[in-house]
């Protein structure tokens, strides 16, 4: 059949999309009836947050020797190198949590959701671009054929799965590319450094609940902003969004949370893991001279990390093809080539 924009679905074909939803699907208004969907991508995230944080502080706490293996550094490295105590973290976090609540309360809109969203008209209307695109693959006779027995097949698996699947990827790169270049800013410029991203870095050895402690200002450019933009580029729904945005928190904690655990999704989703963020990390500087720090950075293997590993908090592709990634064995090479220079 020849689609343009005036073709009609079949009686058979618009059944069929009409009575057949993902395994996801919630048709209510709200996903829970206590908190309407904007609010709940507000809240999911924070939440998130400080529940995967308690998980890997009762790590910290416990005796429990089976773990020993998996840390990164030992629990009283915590208390002897870090700069800031414990409950200046969680202040610091709480204001953070504070700022992105209030500034998404202005932010993000109320949408149609579940049944009342016309999930058929809106997929009769992809119907003018799907023959579009299916015609200049396979060519017209062979894209009619094609549509006039399986367009509701191919529209429900477009609609209900590509997309979704294509705009969360899309705003997973979209916070990657907008964490590195502004995380990697924070590094090359002193004041920058200096100024807003040296809070972070008074972790030197990282925990779970610190890993969006920051300068306020960091945190809201860093993480709120790059949250927002990645919302609406990639034209997410307010539930699509709210996935994007606890994965992204989950995320980020795990990849502060100082273990190495063998079974943990979040670390076999990418190389950007624990370890991976632990080697950024193990650096701290003195300001005292721009020739001095210059020198410091691109000369000692000992402060190699602070120019390295700059990705998070998804995949490492920007540190791959920027040249800043950095590995333990890369850390090794360079300390052994320092050891030989200086011998």
């Amino acid at each position: 059949m020849a689609i343009n924009s005036t073709s009609l679905l079949t009686s058979y074909q618009r059944h069929y999309l009409s009575t057949n939803r993902p395994v996801y699907y919630n048709p209510h208004p709200d996903l829970l009836s206590s908190i309407p969907d904007h609010l709940l991508a507000l809240a999911a995230p924070v939440i998130a947050y400080w529940a995967l944080s308690l998980v890997f502080h009762v790590f910290d706490v416990s005796d429990w020797r089976w773990l020993d293996k998996y840390r990164i550094h030992e629990s009283a490295e915590v208390k002897t190198r870090n700069l800031v105590t414990r409950w200046q973290v969680i202040r610091a976090v709480i204001f953070q949590h504070i700022v992105q609540t209030v500034v998404g309360l202005w932010w993000v809109e109320e949408k149609l959701a579940g049944d009342q969203v016309d999930h058929v008209a809106v997929m009769s209307n992809m119907l003018p671009g799907l023959h579009s695109l299916v015609r200049v693959v396979v060519g017209e006779p062979t894209a009619a054929r094609m549509l006039e027995k399986h367009a509701h097949e191919i529209l429900y698996a477009v609609y209900w799965w590509a997309i979704p699947t294509a705009k969360f990827f899309l705003g997973m790169l979209i916070i990657d590319t907008w964490q590195y270049f502004l995380h990697r800013a924070m590094h090359t410029n002193i004041y920058l450094y200096k100024k807003f991203h040296s809070v972070h870095h008074r972790l030197y050895v990282p925990y779970a609940f610190g890993a969006l402690y920051n300068h306020p200002l960091e945190g809201f450019l860093l993480d709120t902003v790059g949250a927002g933009i990645a919302e609406f580029v990639a034209g997410m729904t307010t539930r699509e969004a709210t996935l994007l945005f606890v994965v992204s928190t989950f995320k980020t904690v795990d990849d502060h949370c100082g273990y190495n655990l063998p079974l943990d999704p979040l670390q076999m989703f990418s190389g950007n893991n624990a370890d991976y963020h632990d080697i950024h990390h193990q650096v701290r500087l003195c300001f005292c001279s721009v020739v001095i720090l210059r020198r410091l950075i691109y000369s000692s293997p000992q402060v190699i990390g602070i120019k390295s590993n700059f990705s998070q908090p998804f995949f490492i592709h920007w540190d791959v093809i920027l040249g800043t990634r950095m590995t333990r064995k890369d850390i090794e090479l360079r300390r052994q080539k320092g050891k030989q220079r200086s011998e």
